[in-house]
């Protein structure tokens, strides 16, 4: 078996868990979206805050998790 650095397979680590909570975020998002009765871009374009904060809520919950999956894989 090839042995990699752990400084190396830790960048492997941060770059792969990056992209997929990105894919989750996107993902969370536009299915959120199916299920409101309006359109978030469209609310956010119009200043509308509390569509805002609903979406920073979204994020930074499934950063957390994606984060704490990725993170306890580590170890």
């Amino acid at each position: 078996m090839i042995d990699i650095s752990p400084i190396i397979l830790n960048f492997i680590y941060v770059v792969f868990g990056g992209l997929l909570t990105l894919l989750f975020m996107k993902f969370s998002c536009s299915m959120f979206n199916r299920m409101v009765n309006f359109n978030i871009s469209d609310e956010l374009g119009k200043g509308n805050i509390a569509v805002g904060l609903m979406v920073m809520g979204i994020f930074i919950g499934v950063g957390i998790s994606l984060g704490l999956v990725i993170g306890l894989g580590l170890s």
